[in-house]
């Protein structure tokens, strides 16, 4: 027989908080956080001053109402139950919606175990069975998922993802963030140098293949407008391959069409902390930079589209480098990055159709995607 979810006294909480576990209650239910602190959105000290208290009226906002996807999140970190008349009362005059704790459970997740901050804290968090066997790759399953795989795909999970049977293919697929800073940033060095010194020999003119009249010369003072302008077009191509490819929603009866959308990016949503694949892998990403260096070469004269090309490249390094720290850092509340954190956690949990925008939000604008703000009424 399954043995029932451990008690927790108040004063047992109370001393693992005092050594450094971030542990909350939701009504009577406990959850460790001390693993998820330093993702959380509103960042690490949020939680750690929440930290031994109950939760309930906070899941509500303001600042923020959190959404079922986040509520679901909240259960696997689900360790035992606060012993009866220990549990805290939420703050007078906010209530929550009881949308939280036992009404989550019925989310679609693996069974799992949840350790706690030490052996002696340990316990199970049973959930209803995946459609999916988590012991098994992936990436062959997710096809016969069909009309169910769009909304299991958007219910995020925190654990780790395997997409291949081979090894080999396993360790191509995953990729540390440094990875891509190290093999791009020498090109992106190396190919400046190269365009800035073919423009100083002052042989590039726009629209000489047209008109030798009236052909305009580009000067090497131009290359770091130019260079802007590669970034500029790069934050766009971003925004349109995120909404247009990333989030395709693939017919429900075509097994391929959905196995290749996980691949390129249903894992991500699903395991969105896996950090391992946060950025994209140098080999594919190379096919994909060579064909958008190949279409420039097609457009402008070769040494201008060498220009907007490495600054797109540049663009596209800030962008990765970028993506991993919304997921991994822990920007400081009101800097630009802290704000673009939570836009795009977000995304993730809540807004799956907007905020396609990741180191700008600046193209939700003109295309109306935007992720609206949320507003509170004022308490009485």
């Amino acid at each position: 027989a399954t043995a029932g979810p451990r008690s927790f006294s108040a004063a047992e909480v109370r001393a693992r908080c005092a050594q450094g576990a971030c542990l909350v209650s939701c009504r009577r239910r406990l959850y460790d956080l001390s693993g998820f602190v330093r993702l959380h959105p509103g960042g690490e000290q949020l939680l750690r001053r929440r930290a031994g208290t109950d939760v309930s009226a906070a899941l509500d906002g303001p600042p923020h109402r959190h959404s079922e996807n986040a509520r679901r999140w909240l259960e696997q970190y689900y360790v035992g139950d606060i012993e009866p008349g220990d549990e805290q009362v939420p703050p007078r005059g906010r209530t929550g919606t009881g949308l939280c704790c036992s009404r989550m459970c019925r989310v679609c997740t693996a069974s799992v175990s949840i350790p706690g901050p030490d052996p002696g804290c340990a316990s199970h968090c049973v959930l209803p069975q995946d459609l999916v066997d988590w012991q098994k790759p992936l990436l062959w399953q997710v096809g016969y998922l069909g009309e169910k795989y769009d909304e299991w795909v958007h219910q995020p999970v925190d654990r780790p993802i395997r997409l291949f049977h081979s090894d080999f293919l396993e360790f191509l697929s995953k990729t540390a963030w440094y990875v891509v800073f190290m093999v791009w940033t020498p090109v992106v060095l190396y190919l400046s140098w190269v365009s800035y010194t073919s423009l100083a020999q002052g042989n590039t003119r726009l629209f000489s293949s047209f008109t030798t009249e009236y052909s305009i010369p580009v000067h090497k003072y131009y290359f770091p407008f130019i260079f802007l302008l590669g970034m500029i077009l790069w934050s766009l191509l971003e925004y349109l391959i995120h909404r247009f490819v990333f989030h395709m929603k693939p017919p429900a009866s075509n097994y391929y069409l959905i196995t290749l959308h996980f691949l390129l990016h249903g894992q991500h949503h699903k395991s969105p902390f896996d950090s391992s694949r946060l950025v994209f892998p140098p080999v594919p990403a190379s096919l994909v930079i060579g064909f958008f260096y190949g279409v420039l070469r097609l457009l402008l004269p070769e040494v201008l589209g060498l220009s907007v090309f490495v600054g797109g490249l540049c663009g596209y390094v800030i962008y990765d480098m970028m993506h991993y720290y919304l997921h991994y850092g822990s920007p400081k509340k009101g800097t630009y990055l802290y704000g673009l954190k939570a836009y795009h956690v977000k995304h993730h949990f809540e807004h799956q159709k907007s905020g396609f925008g990741i180191s700008t939000r600046f193209w939700d604008y003109p295309f109306r995607t935007l992720i609206p703000e949320e507003t509170f009424k004022k308490e009485d």
